[in-house]
């Protein structure tokens, strides 16, 4: 049989406890066909030498803000806390429109695929004008990239104790319809599908606890995901115990949150017999590790969380709180806070890439499919690039290599069995035309407000 792609001469990871030396990866379709040794290749149509890179599955991002990237760096809130930081910048984003959105998710995809990141979720939550969700996915289109958009929402502006103007908060009917028109317009539940929806209030102090109870019952009628953030900060202990009497945790529970659809960002100030409630429920969370160190509120305990049987995950999360969206990055700040936090044997390279890859998958609801290579599995791969230099004297572990040497970067991303990225460069004919109507809004965004 011939396949249309084969990666040879590679260390591939496939999944864990599964590596091959000197291995191959056949993708036929969009589907991983076989993986095996050196010798026992199968004839391709396209073959693309690894030259004894790593090849792993594609790093799954399981919290982002793609739209954040027109205030990246934005220096009135560089050192604020976050309730400063989300003040600081909700008056920019009032500015969003149809065309900035769409741009800014274009650049986000395709930096997130040159970090080796090939499917992404979205948490859309600012509103100012309708159809944003759409050029999201507009945008994933035109690029190919496995997208997961999330519905975010809010209610509570500041005439209502909330933190955001008026004018990027919307009332409940609204956030309902849409949900469901977003559902049944782009929700794609079949295999190997390029486009998923969930549903996500942005967070227990910004929505009403209808929006979060209908969330959790549509969910239930449709089939969906849930997310949301959830004990990101001490001062939403504060809120919750003010206003519903209870923990953030508590009123998760409380609003039919806690079960197998749903995934939190951040989750940093649980109690223990928290985690342990949540983890039995089957709830996921994805680690911000960059976003949460740069402004300065405080990590998850990755291995801790996986320790009391929770699954976990990362995110880029903002693209205007970390500034960045490159997913080896996410993986190697993981695996260095986690050792740092908890000692080094606590934490390895292979435990930052599961994390990276199963355990995003996991937060979405979809590891049958991605977050590995085994055969069956969506042909989303990515070939390292690394300097010679950078690694020069390591000869034994390529895994550990990965993380500990570098900057890494994604010399070939491969998505649904096609190459999005090749030579280290994002494969877009359009990319260039993006960049300069990105800045141009950008600027353009950032005048308004100054």
């Amino acid at each position: 049989m011939t396949v249309d792609l084969l990666v040879r001469d590679a260390h591939v990871y496939v999944d864990r406890g599964w590596e091959v030396a000197g291995g191959w990866v056949a993708i036929k379709g969009n589907r991983v066909h076989a993986i095996g040794k050196p010798g026992e290749e199968p004839e391709a149509k396209r073959t693309i030498s690894a030259r004894g890179r790593l090849v792993t599955p594609g790093l799954i991002n399981a919290h982002h803000h793609m739209y954040q990237n027109l205030t990246r760096s934005y220096a009135p809130v560089t050192n604020g806390t976050l309730f400063e930081w989300l003040t600081g910048l909700y008056p920019l984003w009032a500015d969003l429109d149809e065309e900035s959105v769409y741009l800014s998710t274009y650049i986000a995809m395709a930096e997130l695929l040159m970090g080796g990141c090939t499917t992404s979720m979205d948490h859309m939550y600012v509103h100012p004008k309708p159809f944003l969700i759409d050029a999201q996915f507009r945008a994933s289109t035109d690029i190919g990239f496995r997208f997961y958009a999330t519905r975010g929402s809010m209610t509570r502006s500041v005439e209502d104790g909330g933190l955001p103007p008026k004018s990027v908060v919307q009332d409940e009917e609204t956030i309902l319809a849409d949900s469901v028109r977003l559902v049944e317009k782009y929700h794609d539940a079949s295999a190997g599908s390029m486009t998923r929806v969930a549903l996500a209030p942005c967070s227990l102090f910004s929505v009403t606890e209808r929006i979060m109870s209908e969330s959790a019952r549509l969910a239930e009628k449709y089939d969906l995901r849930l997310h949301t953030h959830l004990a990101e900060d001490p001062q939403e202990d504060i809120y919750c115990a003010e206003v519903y009497g209870c923990t953030p945790t508590e009123y998760f529970e409380r609003v039919g949150w806690a079960s197998n659809r749903s995934w939190v960002a951040h989750y940093i100030y649980p109690s223990d017999d928290e985690i342990g409630r949540l983890a039995h429920a089957g709830v996921c969370t994805a680690q911000c590790p960059c976003s949460n160190m740069l402004i300065g509120g405080g990590a998850a305990d990755a291995m801790g969380l996986r320790a009391r049987g929770m699954m976990v995950g990362l995110g880029c999360d903002g693209s205007a709180s970390t500034d960045h969206a490159s997913m080896w990055l996410e993986s190697r700040t993981a695996l260095l806070l986690g050792r740092f936090r908890n000692g080094p044997n606590s934490m390895s390279a292979r435990d930052a890439l599961d994390i990276a890859t199963r355990g995003g998958a996991a937060c979405l609801g979809w590891e049958d499919e991605i977050g590995h290579l085994r055969p069956g599995a969506c042909a989303d791969l990515v070939i390292w690039e690394m300097s010679d230099i950078a690694l020069a004297g390591a000869h034994t572990d390529p895994v550990e290599a990965w993380l500990r040497c570098g900057p890494a970067t994604a010399g070939t991303t491969i998505v649904n069995g096609k190459v999005l990225v090749e030579n280290s460069r994002p494969t877009m004919a359009g990319l260039n035309d993006v960049l300069r109507e990105h800045a141009r809004h950008a600027r353009r965004i950032q005048r308004l407000a100054a």
